[in-house]
């Protein structure tokens, strides 16, 4: 691990104030603003490093754009977990080409884990030779310099570093007023046959306790009321660390650090079910302050593809992690992840992933067919699924996870919840969402306008609902759906 010292940084500084000093010039000349677009590909993870490059882009003076064909630097900050997101990558560059030809001075900036493939490289350098900058997500704090050479010489710049780095007091654009994002680990070591994360994102690095509760403070001291921790698995925070005889020696000590601080809800993921503790289900239990809701990623419920896998856990263990939890947090809610069709599933392997599901009834489920990573053990594996047969099996996967997701949501019926308001609906500009501390999503609507502050009220009648986000609502639930919740508001607080 390499970790960025603060001369380096200093040095990217030096970089950030040139490109101010001509983006203030040409603000002068023209009366406008130089201005990015960021599109984010994937988890969480990526949508930091995402706030990072705004961050990054505010400092030199570019402001956000609109939209795609209002900027003057577009950046696609890529994801290399699924198949489908190289096909939506390299159909968008294709669409950016025509952008290119009508803004000859437009640069294109393609970064993140699928640039830590050397053969997305190479094609972007053979068929896409109008991209100009190509970094990957462990070079983020030399995008200053890269920018400033491309700017400057109008040179393309193409670096993927090697090295696993570790980078503190990068500057952040947070995407939400409501909830922040806060990446407590990077990279992961486990391997699993068929992931190429420990390939793009490397060996973990976990960030030192006093470096993330000084970013924690500062967030509550912001108003943010929503913290998500982030890893690729926070259950190995710490693993990598001296035995220093600090207090904060793993992610159990370290959520236990975070809920004392001033925040309405603590979040986290991914956790690795091999790495969940004891220790860990009592700090979540003694804290409401953390959301009783636990992403445990299960893959698969048959042991012999567990271990195909290398999830190093069996299914034994892992419902055995899932009763104890819930006779700790009586109300705790499970997600998971789970793969059908892996390399030699047969019936017997995925009716054991049905049994698990019958056993836990998760609360919801991200539920993917098999994608061959290039690079990954797995893509090597013999008796790949028909396809006819992965689909088939996935019908059924999926419509077993829509009736337990249905059912769980029902239990809310009738009942009054709390939730973070986020927004406003995507579909109805008078509906408005957020999430229970389960992560369950909630639509309302206002029958009284007058439980709310004047300031979101309108003369005739409608609500601003950007004045609600980061706001408190009391709903009571009518209706639930398969992945959702309906009520209306009983009560708001700001």
């Amino acid at each position: 691990m390499t970790i960025i010292e603060q001369a380096e940084l200093e040095r990217q500084q030096r970089y950030i104030g040139q490109i101010g000093q001509c983006m203030e010039a040409y603000r002068s000349e023209t009366g406008f603003s130089r201005r990015y677009w960021i599109h984010t590909y994937g988890c969480q993870l990526n949508e930091n490093d995402g706030e990072k490059l705004a961050g990054l882009l505010g400092e030199m003076g570019y402001l956000e754009a609109a939209g795609l064909r209002e900027a003057d630097l577009i950046i696609l900050n890529t994801c290399s977990v699924r198949e489908h997101a190289d096909d939506r990558l390299f159909g968008n560059l294709g669409r950016l080409k025509n952008l290119r030809q009508e803004k000859p001075d437009l640069v294109i900036a393609v970064c993140g884990c699928m640039m830590k493939q050397p053969e997305h490289v190479a094609r972007i350098s053979r068929s896409f030779s109008f991209v100009d900058l190509v970094f990957g997500p462990q070079d983020i704090y030399r995008l200053p310099e890269l920018l400033y050479h491309r700017l400057s010489d109008e040179k393309k710049q193409y670096l993927v570093g090697d090295e696993d780095t570790l980078v503190e007091g990068l500057p952040i654009h947070r995407a939400r007023r409501f909830r922040a994002l806060c990446s407590i680990m990077y990279g992961c070591n486990n391997f699993c046959t068929y992931c190429i994360v420990p390939y793009t994102r490397g060996r973990e690095r976990s960030r030192q306790p006093g470096d993330i509760l000084r970013e924690l403070r500062e967030l509550a001291l912001s108003g943010y009321r929503e913290v998500m921790l982030l890893g690729q698995n926070v259950n190995s925070y710490g693993q990598d660390f001296e035995e220093t005889g600090g207090d904060i020696r793993d992610f159990s000590d370290l959520l236990e650090a975070a809920a004392r601080e001033n925040f309405y809800r603590i979040r986290f993921m991914t956790s690795h079910p091999k790495d969940i503790s004891e220790k860990l289900l009592k700090v979540m239990a003694a804290n409401p302050v953390i959301e009783p809701h636990l992403h445990l990623p299960l893959q698969s419920g048959s042991n012999r593809v567990l271990g195909q896998m290398n999830r190093q856990y069996t299914r034994e263990q892992y419902l055995a992690t899932v009763t104890r939890a819930r006779q700790l947090i009586p109300n705790l809610a499970f997600s998971t992840d789970i793969i059908v069709g892996f390399p030699g599933e047969t019936e017997e392997d995925f009716a054991d992933t049905l049994d698990i599901m019958r056993q836990v009834r998760f609360a919801s489920a991200f539920t993917f067919l098999y994608s061959k990573r290039t690079g990954t053990p797995a893509a090597e594996m013999p008796n790949p699924v028909d396809p006819a047969v992965m689909h088939e099996r996935f019908d059924r996967l999926t419509a077993l996870q829509d009736a337990h997701s249905l059912a769980y949501n029902r239990q809310s019926l009738g009942q009054t919840v709390e939730i973070l308001v986020e927004g406003v609906s995507a579909k109805q500009d008078q509906v408005f969402s957020g999430r229970t501390g389960q992560n369950q999503l909630v639509n309302f609507t206002v029958a009284d306008p007058a439980l709310l502050p004047a300031e979101a009220r309108s003369p005739d009648g409608r609500i601003d609902g950007s004045r609600l986000e980061g706001g408190l609502a009391r709903v009571r639930v009518t209706d639930a759906k398969t992945f959702s919740l309906f009520g209306v508001l009983e009560a708001y607080r700001p």
